[in-house]
């Protein structure tokens, strides 16, 4: 009797915490949100974010606030939002950086990608593209890797910080075309795309949307994209698949998550308010002007992604040899 009664009383606990936990989900939300971005302003991380932002916190009936988090290739950000109360109120910007490279290079990353997030939605798909300083005196792919080989260690490649997307593929350049260049890790793209402008840096691996306008304007020269196919507004920049070069021809993608944690119906009411805010006008035109791609696959979608995308970044880092330590 004593053990049908304790069972009884755990039934009844179990049955308290669900009724709880549908009362916050329906209230949820009744205060602003915080959405960490991993990287400094000026990235394409920050310009997913804030481009997303004031649609989610329209659909969600409050505000969506920006903070952003930069430093070591996005891993403080993540981490930041990985201790964050699992209540719905912080949310984050996830990338490949955060959840695949960053973790595949560095043996002290202070994150498990897979068990400390709940995934909500993959919200765009992004080229990347290797960009040099005008200056410097290379037209095209071959050309500079010809430049890089008469001239090794003479020239830098920027980076949005260590374990970044854009680091582990400069390096998976230096591999695949046997150059040498000097890395300069930087807090997001950002900056680094302020150092490569003003020609302190002469190259950088970026995705596409933060170098987008500078390509344009012919403040940068880019030599090949990472895209299944040529990028619109850019049709004679060659993806590095045309080049040879397959192995770097992978695209990003910027997600959105919660800490691990976070109630079921929360994270679907936040998944279906992105997917009504990645359908805004607005925001289907800021991120198309900057070459973004949206997306909006479910959560059980996206969580495959993730998975499949370090699994892929921990090859590459094991067979090139690429780590942090």
């Amino acid at each position: 009797m004593k053990a049908v009664l304790k069972v009884g009383a755990a039934g009844a606990l179990a049955a308290l915490g669900l009724v709880a936990t549908a009362a916050q989900a329906q209230s949820y939300p009744n205060k602003p949100i915080r959405l960490i971005v991993p990287f400094a302003a000026g990235g394409t991380t920050d310009i997913v974010g804030r481009a997303v932002s004031d649609a989610l916190g329209r659909e969600l009936g409050q505000p969506v606030v920006v903070e952003n988090r930069g430093g070591g290739g996005g891993a403080i950000g993540a981490d930041a939002l990985a201790k964050s109360a699992p209540d719905g109120y912080t949310l984050g910007i996830a990338t490949v950086s955060t959840m695949a490279t960053n973790p595949a290079t560095n043996a002290k990353n202070p994150y498990d990608p897979i068990k400390d997030f709940a995934p909500i939605t993959n919200l765009v798909n992004v080229p990347n593209v290797l960009t040099v300083n005008p200056k410097v005196p290379a037209k095209n792919l071959k050309e500079f890797v010809a430049l890089l080989k008469s001239n090794p260690g003479k020239y830098s490649y920027a980076s949005a910080g260590k374990g970044s997307i854009s680091h582990l593929d400069g390096e998976l350049f230096k591999y695949i075309t046997k150059t040498d260049m000097v890395h300069i890790p930087y807090r997001g793209s950002g900056p680094a795309l302020n150092d490569t402008l003003a020609g302190q840096v002469n190259a950088q691996f970026d995705n596409l949307p933060s170098s987008m306008p500078f390509i344009q304007s012919d403040k940068l020269r880019a030599l090949a994209v990472a895209a299944p196919k040529r990028v619109e507004g850019l049709p004679n920049v060659p993806t590095f698949a045309e080049e040879g070069m397959k192995d770097m021809n992978n695209m990003a993608w910027y997600g959105l998550v919660a800490p691990a944690g976070t109630p079921a119906a929360i994270v679907t009411k936040v998944h279906d308010a992105a997917i009504k805010a990645l359908q805004d006008p607005n925001v289907k035109k800021r991120l198309h002007d900057a070459g973004a791609y949206p997306d909006g696959n479910t959560q059980q979608q996206y969580a495959a992604q993730i998975k499949r995308e370090l699994e892929l970044r921990k090859k590459i880092a094991t067979d090139q040899n690429i780590t942090l330590e």
